[in-house]
């Protein structure tokens, strides 16, 4: 098995798990190449890890030209995804693109046709697949313990949390809590559901609370990061959608930054014909036993864990592109959500159901 040279372009923020995902397979990756537009950022990360100072770009299309770069990180602001995605696969590298995969489903389609064309890999970065909360739900949803799962309840919802930055302006985000959070448990929800194929969408934004920057703590001075730097807030804070899909199917999903609840939620409920899930904090069945109504726990805790999550991620494009296993997050999957959030935007402007094709 070759041990490959892997690549990362945007050193910031979601950038870290992707190289410790690599350097926890020493063995099959070797941390080889980094770039971003922040020169100084890019290299302190660099010294970090030992990757050479003329291995450090500020431009991808010179990095790529690389012969030795196998595999690469895409971890940039949304707005470059679909670009430096395409740069490295039409440069003949496998790609694993963080999510949201592009800023719409017309640069996800076109990034899909860059994969094919060059038959090299694009796996999208959806981590809640590889969650340990995951597994032990399609183990009991492939046992036959829920049955036909036909509605879905999906929420992420943070009182008074904008990650701050660029996450704020449409221009490089595409989007506010939607494409941000939502996509997480769109993409979890549907995965868990079987897959299906979207058909139609009734969704609704709102920007009434905007930030909030002003906002206090009892224990500091604010409670949340705000826009900051040379970048706007014109995103919408709140977001409800109705997805059906092809098999009748429903899922409702909520996804706030701002939002005057309690406290923060971030749960999954999937109801079927034989039993119900719930994945948070940890996870449950309600079924019938002896025609008695009974809540299912584990003795083991079914929470997600941060843990290794990423690392499992990892591993699963390292092997993938070795040829071990098969991508079950690929290219395709990507578009489909892409699709997804195209829909409830449009919904959300026009007022009316919008059809899927």
């Amino acid at each position: 098995m070759k041990k490959l040279k892997a690549a990362i372009i945007g050193t910031a923020g979601i950038s870290g798990v992707h190289i410790s995902g690599y350097l926890a397979q020493p063995e099959k990756v070797e941390l080889y190449a980094l770039c971003d537009i922040d020169h100084e950022k890019a290299l302190k990360v660099a010294e970090k890890h030992n990757v050479p100072k003329e291995r450090v770009f500020t431009d991808y299309n010179d990095m790529l030209k690389d012969k030795e770069i196998d595999i690469v990180s895409v971890c940039t602001w949304n707005a470059a995804h679909a670009p430096a995605t395409i740069a490295s696969l039409n440069a003949g590298k496998h790609v694993i693109c963080e999510k949201p995969m592009a800023m719409n489903a017309k640069e996800a389609a076109a990034m899909k046709e860059a994969a094919d064309k060059s038959g090299k890999l694009l796996m999208i970065g959806f981590v809640r697949r590889y969650g340990n909360d995951c597994r032990v739900a399609l183990d009991f949803i492939n046992g036959g313990n829920v049955g036909e799962i036909y509605y879905g309840k999906a929420t992420y919802l943070r009182r008074h949390g904008f990650p701050g930055g660029w996450f704020g302006d449409k221009k490089y985000s595409g989007g506010g809590p939607l494409i941000d959070l939502g996509v997480h448990v769109i993409d979890l929800a549907r995965y868990l559901m079987g897959g299906h194929m979207p058909v139609s969408v009734y969704g609704v934004t709102s920007d009434k609370l905007g930030c909030r920057p002003e906002l206090k703590s009892t224990t500091k001075d604010h409670v949340s990061t705000s826009k900051s730097g040379d970048f706007d807030f014109s995103v919408e804070d709140f977001a409800a959608a109705m997805i059906r899909f092809d098999n009748g199917a429903v899922l409702s999903v909520e996804a706030s930054f701002d939002l005057n609840i309690k406290s923060g939620v971030g749960n999954l409920e999937l109801f079927g014909t034989k039993g119900g899930l719930k994945l948070s904090p940890e996870l449950e069945l309600f079924t019938n036993i002896n025609d008695y109504p009974v809540n299912v726990s584990f003795a083991d805790s079914t929470a997600l864990s941060f843990s290794g999550l990423f690392e499992k991620e990892m591993v699963h494009f390292v092997d993938c592109v070795n040829g071990v296993t098969e991508c079950i997050s690929p290219a395709e999957e990507g578009v489909i959500l892409m699709k997804i959030l195209d829909a409830i935007y449009e919904s959300a402007a026009t007022g009316h159901e919008v059809i899927i094709k």
